[in-house]
């Protein structure tokens, strides 16, 4: 048995062309351009790889892209004052705030500044709270992207196990909360849990996000599982610096009924949902009828 290969950069693809439509109607009949703001403080090299790729898909949609470069040092009050002006400023519809930020800055006061409607990492503690009482929220990306393949590929979730490997604020956590909302029974797993691959075992439906290369191996696996692998690690093999997820791939894949790539998976869906998350801002703050994204 070989599992099927989830393509993440197929459906963000699909994701983005659905993007650049809908930013095309709304210059046509509303004369809107949404707007994404991107703030990045210090010279982090992987972060300003990120930047400069979210800043390209964000113009090659149709939507204007700011870019806001702060040096490392850049005080609290001085951060918080640039997202204060972005809070107010009608032609942007979603901020994001780079993360990490350097150690003298407190990330949680810092997301917390930005307006939630703006908030297209969904990170704020508001769209935290409205995503786990069910209400209307800004989604975090990542999460978001998992779900859209996972629904694309096996259609409703009702009524599967789903057991999530992590539980971060910005991927476990909300991951297992959209599991829930679409009635899956689900486990947050973790580093403490007890007899974790017997737990990861009882899945159909396996998302690991636990930043540990590889440790997910294919006897953890229940036989015909989706997988989802979250993980993005640099690892040295055979004097070469390689890209693996935090699954192993090559005997997950001989279990698993489906499985996404490391790269080439989730990675991609990351930014196409940014980018929907900020369309759909847009058309909040206007009032208009929101996008319909692929996942249902």
């Amino acid at each position: 048995m070989s599992a099927d290969i989830i393509d993440g950069k197929a459906l963000a693809a699909t994701i983005r062309g659905q993007v650049a439509g809908h930013v095309a109607r709304l210059k046509e009949a509303h004369g809107i351009t949404p707007g994404l703001a991107v703030v990045l403080v210090g010279e982090d090299p992987a972060s300003q790889i990120y930047v400069r790729s979210k800043g390209r898909q964000t113009v090659e949609t149709g939507m204007n892209s700011y870019e806001h470069r702060l040096d490392a040092a850049t005080s609290e009050a001085e951060l918080v004052a640039l997202i204060a002006q972005l809070n107010d400023d009608p032609a942007v519809h979603g901020i994001l705030v780079q993360l990490p930020l350097p150690g003298h800055l407190d990330p949680d006061l810092v997301v917390n500044a930005i307006d939630p409607a703006k908030d297209v990492d969904g990170f704020h503690i508001s769209n935290v709270g409205r995503l786990g009482t069910g209400q209307k929220s800004m989604v975090p990306c990542t999460p978001l992207g998992c779900l859209m393949m996972l629904r694309r590929h096996l259609g409703p979730l009702a009524g599967l196990e789903a057991v999530v490997i992590g539980r971060s604020n910005i991927v476990g956590k909300p991951m297992a909360q959209l599991l829930l909302n679409d009635s899956c029974t689900v486990t947050i797993a973790h580093s403490r849990t007890r007899d974790l691959a017997d737990v990861v075992r009882r899945g159909d439906i396996v998302v690991a996000a636990v930043g540990r290369p590889e440790m997910v191996r294919g006897d953890w696996i229940k036989p015909g599982a989706t997988v989802i692998d979250v993980g993005i690690n640099r690892i040295e093999r055979d004097g070469k610096s390689v890209l693996v997820g935090d699954v192993h791939f090559a005997s997950a894949r001989q279990v698993a009924g489906a499985i996404t790539p490391v790269p080439g998976g989730v990675g991609p869906m990351t930014i196409a949902c940014l980018l929907a998350n900020t369309v759909t801002a847009c058309c909040r703050a206007n009032g208009l009828a929101e996008p319909e994204w692929p996942t249902a």
